[in-house]
């Protein structure tokens, strides 16, 4: 294969991005302005990719999949036709997320690949294996290195092999302490409240789950390891 020189492309609109010489974009898909996508990756045909995305070393991007804006794929991610990863999403080096749930050699299955929506602000840690043909919640948080094998309630803390809930983690990735007389719990980074309001299911009270954060929310001020020194944790 011949070496190709750094490249900007236009998508539509006329708008730039931009795609490291060693990775490779092919006919048909659709790139937004400002999305990078670095050394030795692949984006197949029909693939759709939003504004402001970040794809690392090693990400292939299959056919037909679609992915929103400001998402960020760290290094060695392969993501399989069938998924729909909505905005802001961050998914961690090494993460796994399949199309099959029962695949063979033997059997072919293309025109029956399992839908997998990654929904919008959720965080797949390193390593972790999502099991296709289900849906993660709003600002979920997927810890390194667990096995997910069915939905995610919306900012649901998942732990373990298989993966369990194990407690509320806040918008901005603050696990939520134990709640108050009125039900509420406090990000201790962002001062945001948010309430279990039916069993089960999460809202935060101060800022709508579709609206963008702030300007003076959006940028991280202090250490996971220092709030948690903070909390006496």
């Amino acid at each position: 294969m011949p070496h190709r020189k750094s490249i900007k492309k236009e998508s539509r609109g006329s708008a730039d991005y931009f795609v490291h010489e060693t990775s490779i974009v092919d006919e048909g898909a659709r790139i937004g302005a400002g999305t990078k996508i670095w050394h030795f990756c692949h984006v197949m045909p029909n693939a759709q990719i939003g504004r402001n995305c970040i794809l690392g070393q090693n990400v292939f991007v299959a056919e037909g999949v679609v992915i929103g804006s400001n998402v960020k794929i760290q290094n060695n991610v392969s993501i399989y036709t069938g998924t729909v990863i909505e905005d802001d999403v961050f998914l961690g080096p090494s993460c796994v997320l399949t199309n099959v749930t029962n695949p063979r050699s033997q059997i072919v299955r293309h025109n029956l690949y399992e839908r997998t929506l990654i929904r919008r602000g959720a965080t797949i840690g390193a390593n972790a294996t999502i099991v296709c043909g289900i849906e993660l919640g709003l600002y979920c948080f997927i810890a390194a290195g667990v096995v997910v094998v069915k939905d995610v309630p919306d900012y649901a803390l998942m732990t373990g092999v298989p993966a369990r809930q194990n407690g509320w983690m806040s918008r901005h990735g603050i696990r939520l302490g134990e709640p108050n007389a009125d039900g509420v719990m406090i990000c201790s980074e962002s001062g945001y409240r948010y309430k279990e309001v039916e069993p089960g299911i999460l809202k935060c009270l101060d800022l709508d789950e579709e609206m963008p954060l702030p300007a003076d929310k959006a940028k991280g001020l202090i250490s996971y390891g220092d709030i948690r020194k903070k909390a006496g944790k």
